[in-house]
């Protein structure tokens, strides 16, 4: 939870100059802290009347004054005293309410009661009192939470304080003047009349605070759908609303708002625009998104969509954003943003920075996969600004330039921060914790994350932090887009006879259209030859890819022939390549320089000086690319998944080339002997594991669903031979230049059997068994050999990614155990090692089956049965499974669960 104001930090935040009323709260502070007979209650003159009347006075004063109260200050002192004055009212009208109440006393009475009472002094009753009104923390209004959920936490806040109220009455010796039936009554008529009471009269303080106060406007516009807009243009008149647009920024500052300002770039900054279309502009073409809100707790999953689906829409995702970053919230816990490859992340950072350029914020944009990955967040925010200003600039030194203006961090893609095996599984603890310093030091800023959805299961998630989830498209969105791409391209393609892609055809294509990186692809590719308004069905995600590289090659190149469009793509497959046995989504042009034609020339020589191929150049002068700009500085695809796409296309390409060279080698006498020519694969496959980014074995899936039935079961036989032989010493290979990092033998030869073993799944159109593939008495030793050289050998990523991405499960026939690939995974829930490495004897893989079928089959086990199993492999077997960690999480969540007797078993598990 984030820390709100009580009634008497309030009167701290505001300034409160009532001498009674500040020494009655000291008071019970100190009560509070030292004990009532130390804190000055001798001295105490004001009882409960004299308290309500005070408080009533107050909360009218500042309703009053608060014009003047947020005027002259920054913006985080606004914020503060806006969430103090809100605390204040939501005091006074429950004092308001309790002095008009009809109860069996009046509030002078309670102050006339004996010294002694029931055994307790009355003023450390009324201390006690005090303490429970106006020392505890109060709801403050926020805005992913509709008024009414605001209203629902001020009422139950009026509850307790009536508890409080019903307490103090039933200590005093006034008590037993009440009759029988007053007693009885009482707790109901406080907890029924002055609530109900208070909470009218908050009602209408609150629209008072309203109307005199942007922000609180702004909140109550969250729970309304407003008109579509594009590039979030009402954050920029919302923010206007708020406080006029800076001017006379100092040098420095002006010069990092105006970095900051994108808006008249093009939606895609690409290296080489198609020369028959025109892209809007950011500022055109960038659609108002929509969002899921969420706060997100230890028991929350933010990495599956499926968690997302039950959480609340935001109908107003631009007052949402300002509410935000006027909230106490945006300075205490970053804000995080989830969403799926394409769905417009950094757009949204870009977008939002343009609109806080001329505020009172101050926008720091930092592209996490331009900084150095184990850096501070201090650090990497100063590698940003000097990439942007030219020159080193200190963080602390340009928040005091900015003369009061709120830092708002913007630190985009943790996705690519964690590439290459970085943990950083603490991080949104570490922008906390720096929130936290800054706070401190007088310096409070907002932060903004924004990560892939999957990725969100590697982060541990920090108290107060909300999450937002990136929604697709609607119908409606999706119309306005083209609509905007019409306006932008309809003469254009008017002169080639042409016409803009329509809704209805779009919208055939499903989910694809309703991503906005996707939608503009689809609009790219139509733009060719408007392929897409003639009925030939939905593509697939690689369909349109790969189509749209080969058009846009074919057009560049003059139509050239398919040999040489696919010449292109292993150019483009090979950066990518590059880039993932890197983990990274930058490279340079000495990197490009040496990889390039050590794949892509075979590892020849290169001509002479004259004849010099420049590589870097070839390969990134096509629209695919982005020039990329920091502390690590090169070049970038669009947007990664161009990369993860040519990496599968790659991986494929190089099968199909296995397959090809094998038919021609045909019948001939040292066809049979001599081994088959993997040489490619072995390049492609054996420096990282296809499974480290996710869609990449979803794109390898697609595309070979569009290979012919015949050869995939040629491949799947030439796969498992060369499974079979994968760890043997090949002394002779082509492509030996081809080392973007320079790995152990140990280290390639795993990610090379590892992706032989995906392929082979992959490939075949059947489940695919472990006997099958490494046939012999000895399959189930072999295998797992296999996997305990995957799970040592591949790192985080790899690993992960490979149990994620490979179902296995255990089966067993006639008395023979045998491991199942591929199929739905039921039972084994993606666990590659499910069978076998995570248990050492057959005993143990019997026991995880049992576990395996209690959680697909409703818990036919009994609670202590499980509880035995799980113990046992827990002490027994050095490897987890995903299958042990999800009966442990089913277990914890059962009804009567002992939590004691659970805990050391997941403090070892997570060990």
């Amino acid at each position: 939870m984030i820390e709100t104001p009580s009634y008497a930090d309030a009167l701290r935040i505001l300034g409160c100059k009532d001498a009674r009323l500040v020494k009655v709260i000291g008071f019970a502070s100190a009560a509070a802290r030292t004990g009532w007979a130390l804190a000055g209650a001798g001295q105490l003159a004001t009882g409960l009347a004299d308290l309500r009347n005070s408080i009533a006075l107050y909360g009218e004063d500042v309703v009053r004054r608060l014009p003047e109260l947020k005027s002259g200050v920054d913006r985080f002192t606004r914020t503060q005293r806006l969430a103090a004055a809100h605390a204040v009212i939501v005091v006074s009208a429950y004092f308001e309410a309790l002095g008009e109440a009809k109860l069996p006393f009046t509030l002078d009475k309670l102050d006339r009661g004996d010294k002694i009472s029931h055994g307790v002094p009355t003023p450390e009753r009324f201390a006690r009192l005090v303490a429970s009104l106006l020392l505890e923390r109060l709801p403050t209004p926020e805005p992913h939470v509709p008024y009414t959920g605001t209203r629902l936490a001020v009422e139950r806040a009026y509850l307790r304080m009536s508890e409080a109220m019903t307490g103090y009455v039933s200590g005093l010796a006034l008590w037993d003047e009440l009759s029988v039936d007053d007693q009885l009554l009482l707790p109901r008529m406080l907890a029924e009349g002055p609530p109900a009471h208070a909470l009218r009269i908050y009602d209408e303080d609150y629209r008072s605070l309203a109307l005199d106060s942007h922000e609180f406007g702004v909140r109550s516009l969250v729970t309304e759908k407003p008109p579509p807009a594009t590039a979030l243009s009402r954050v920029a008149w919302l923010l206007a609303e708020l406080a006029p647009p800076r001017v006379g920024d100092r040098p420095m500052i002006h010069l990092a708002r105006m970095a900051a300002n994108l808006l008249d770039r093009p939606l895609l900054l690409a290296g080489k625009l198609p020369e028959a279309v025109s892209l809007p502009l950011l500022g055109e073409g960038y659609l108002s998104p929509r969002f899921r809100v969420a706060e997100l707790t230890r028991e929350a999953a933010p990495a599956q969509l499926s968690w997302w689906e039950d959480q609340r829409l935001l109908p107003d995702t631009e007052a949402f954003l300002v509410g935000h970053l006027t909230s106490l919230r945006a300075t205490q816990a970053p804000l995080l943003v989830l969403g799926e490859p394409g769905s417009g992340k950094t757009k949204l950072t870009e977008v939002f920075a343009a609109r806080l350029a001329r505020s009172e914020f101050l926008p720091i944009r930092v592209e996490l996969g331009s900084v150095a990955a184990r850096a501070g967040v201090i650090e990497q925010i100063e590698q940003a600004l000097a990439a942007v200003l030219g020159e080193e600039v200190g963080y602390a030194e340009l928040v005091t330039a900015a003369d009061g203006a709120m830092p708002v961090i913007l630190l985009d893609g943790f996705d690519e921060l964690v590439q290459g095996g970085v943990n950083r599984y603490d991080y949104l603890e570490r922008v906390q914790e720096f929130q936290a310093r800054e706070a401190e030091l007088g310096r409070p800023a907002a932060v903004i994350v924004t990560s892939r959805t999957v990725v969100a299961e590697r982060m541990r998630l920090p108290d107060g932090l909300l999450g937002l989830q990136l929604q697709p498209f609607d119908d409606d969105q999706v119309r306005q887009w083209l609509t905007i791409w019409d306006q932008a391209n309809r003469a254009l393609l008017a002169r080639r006879e042409l016409k803009p892609l329509p809704a209805e055809a779009a919208l055939v294509h499903g989910e694809m259209a309703r991503q906005p990186l996707l939608l503009l692809l689809l609009a790219l590719y139509d733009a060719g030859g408007n392929a897409l308004q003639h009925d030939h069905g939905p593509l697939g995600r690689a369909r349109l890819y790969e189509v749209l590289l080969r058009d846009y090659t074919e057009r560049e190149t003059g139509g050239v022939r398919r040999v040489a469009i696919d010449q292109e793509l292993v150019l483009l497959g090979a950066v990518a390549l590059s880039m993932l046995a890197r983990g990274r989504q930058l490279i340079t042009d000495e990197a490009l320089d040496r990889d390039l034609p050590a794949l892509c020339h075979g590892g020849e020589d290169e001509p002479d000086d004259e004849d010099r191929i420049d590589w870097a150049r070839k390969a990134t002068e096509r629209f695919f690319f982005v020039r990329g700009n920091g502390p690590r500085t090169g070049y970038a695809f669009l947007h990664a998944t161009f990369g993860e796409f040519l990496v599968a296309w790659l991986a494929v390409y190089a099968l199909r080339d296995l397959d090809r060279r094998r038919r021609l080698a045909g019948d001939e006498p040292l066809a049979v002997v001599q081994a088959v020519d993997d040489d490619l694969l072995y390049a492609v496959t054996s420096h990282s594991c296809l499974a480290e980014r996710g869609p990449t074995v979803g794109f390898v899936l697609e595309l070979l669903e569009e290979v012919p039935s015949a050869v995939r079961a040629r491949c799947v036989e030439l796969l498992a031979g060369l499974l079979r032989r994968s760890l043997h010493e090949r002394p002779r290979r082509h492509f030996t230049g081809f080392r973007p990092v320079r790995h152990t033998l140990t280290r390639r030869l795993a990610a090379y059997s590892a992706n032989l073993t995906l392929l082979v799944v992959c490939a075949s159109e059947e489940p695919v068994r472990v006997s099958s593939i490494l046939p012999g008495p000895d399959h189930l030793e072999q295998w797992s050999s296999l996997s305990h050289l995957w799970k040592g050998q591949l790192g985080q990523e790899g690993w992960t990614g490979l149990v994620t991405a490979l179902a296995a499960h255990r089966v067993v026939e006639d008395g023979k155990e045998d491991v199942v690939l591929g199929g739905d995974g039921t039972g084994g829930m993606g666990d590659v090692v499910v069978a076998v490495v995570t248990g050492h004897s057959p005993r143990h893989r019997r026991l995880l089956d049992l576990l395996v079928r209690a959680l697909g089959e409703g818990r036919f086990l009994p609670y202590r049965d499980r509880l035995a199993i799980l113990e046992e492999l827990v002490r027994t077997v050095a490897v987890r499974s995903p299958a042990m960690h999800r009966a442990l999480g089913a277990m914890w969540a059962e009804d009567g669960a002992d939590h004691a007797q659970l805990r050391p078993l997941l403090r070892a598990m997570l060990a």
